[in-house]
């Protein structure tokens, strides 16, 4: 959330912003912020003359009684004050809420160098790396290779759990688990602590790190539990921290998180229906940096930078884009993606998203740490966040499959993940007649 002294001082920036992210509609909160905000400090101000009488008048009785007198019209007039705090208090009490409800609601304030456009369209190309993979050979989707070398089962696996879910099986299974396990050591070599997160989390904790009206039709909610099944691991690796104050010694802090994630992925309706490279479970390895509010454009180079070098890696070609004012989200005053290139599809598909989110989301989770003041004093600051996928295996296991392909229809396997994968040199079989686990 926004920090409401912003707004007291600085309107301007929040409504060019709001102009530049093309919201319009909410230019108007500022000035309801900046209204219920001055009846806020009129009530504050009240209160606080209040009760400064209550202690005033309490003297005085104490006075009048001492010298033998009749104090009972001041224990009248004293006795009408806590009421009348308490309804003023009140008062504040609902002002702070419905201000606090227009915080939540307003976005983050974007870096000048997000470039200003309505739709992904106005999404800026930052750089190409690698070279384009040249095929001699005619390639095969994704989809056919997992059917020719029973790589995965979809039908078994809608049968039990619906659409957009499967079963990995044999070799690809193992590719599965190699990317999991090269992506946390390359991660765990550049600094980054491990970190396995659980798979639900409460409302509380998740309206911290994220905007739920962005983000809960995208989610599963347990039944007649306070729980959400973790969208990505960036989620509870962030709110882990929530209303704690940190020790500054301890910034930065470098996690790599390893988890399970569940999306609906309402709106994608039509979209990778076949194959595994959209689905409603699916693992990926996430960067998690918690730094003090200086640092962090440096992190948010460092963490894309892990994410190139990691695709680098693996042998494919990729592109660096910056997203714009019409197409980032909500808490991202920053965001990157790279794209992977995906032969057969003829296309740059994502894989990496890479944002940082300033003192976003700390200031809704209330994660600050103690630093000193030009006059030595201990003040509280919020935190900056920041995250990036490393890597979301199924996605790079479809890109491997394309782009490693050969003329028989099997695949080579990257030569960074053959250590991790038995020696294995390729991946695909001829099919079997029978089971398609055998």
């Amino acid at each position: 959330m926004l920090d409401i002294n912003l707004i007291r001082d600085n309107p301007a920036i929040v409504k060019k912003d709001l102009e530049k992210r093309h919201q319009l509609d909410k230019l108007l909160w500022v000035e309801e912020i900046r209204r219920m905000d001055g009846e806020w400090k009129n009530l504050k101000q009240q209160v606080d003359e209040l009760r400064h009488f209550r202690n005033k008048i309490s003297q005085e009785i104490a006075d009048v009684k001492k010298k033998g007198g009749d104090a009972s019209k001041l224990k009248k007039q004293a006795a009408e004050v806590p009421t009348m705090i308490l309804q003023k208090e009140g008062l504040q009490k609902e002002l702070e809420r419905q201000v606090n409800h227009y915080l939540m609601n307003l976005p983050n304030i974007l870096h000048d160098s997000v470039p200003v456009g309505e739709g992904e369209e106005g999404n800026k190309l930052v750089k190409l790396f690698g070279k384009k993979p040249a095929f001699k050979h005619a390639l095969k989707s994704h989809v056919d290779l997992l059917q020719d070398f029973q790589l995965a089962d979809m039908e078994r696996a809608a049968k039990i759990s619906g659409a957009r879910f499967w079963f990995l099986t044999g070799d690809l299974a193992r590719l599965d688990l190699a990317l999991q396990h090269y992506a946390v050591d390359f991660m765990v070599k550049r600094g980054f602590t491990l970190v396995q997160p659980p798979f639900m989390m409460n409302r509380s904790a998740y309206e911290g790190v994220t905007d739920l009206r962005d983000f809960e039709d995208v989610m599963y909610k347990i039944d007649q539990e306070d729980l959400y099944l973790i969208a990505t691991s960036e989620h509870p690796l962030t709110a882990m921290f929530q209303n704690e104050i940190l020790d500054e010694a301890r910034l930065p802090m470098k996690m790599v998180g390893i988890s399970t994630n569940f999306r609906k992925e309402a709106g994608a309706h039509g979209k990778d229906t076949k194959g595994i490279f959209r689905g409603h479970q699916f693992n990926k390895i996430e960067q998690i940096i918690i730094c003090k509010p200086e640092d962090s454009w440096k992190f948010h180079e460092e963490l894309i930078k892990n994410a190139i070098d990691f695709f680098i890696s693996l042998g494919l070609h990729l592109r660096q884009i910056n997203i714009c004012t019409g197409d980032i989200g909500t808490v991202a005053a920053k965001k990157y993606d790279l794209e992977v290139w995906y032969p057969a599809q003829n296309a740059y598909r994502e894989v990496v998203s890479c944002s940082n989110c300033t003192d976003y989301q700390a200031r809704r989770l209330k994660i600050r740490y103690t630093a000193k003041d030009e006059q030595g004093k201990d003040v509280k600051i919020a935190v900056h966040t920041l995250n990036a996928t490393c890597v979301a295996t199924s996605r790079a296991l479809v890109a491997i499959l394309e782009n490693f392909q050969e003329k028989d229809g099997s695949v080579s396997v990257p030569k960074i993940l053959q250590p991790y994968i038995g020696g294995m040199k390729k991946i695909g079989r001829k099919k079997k007649e029978g089971h398609p686990m055998i």
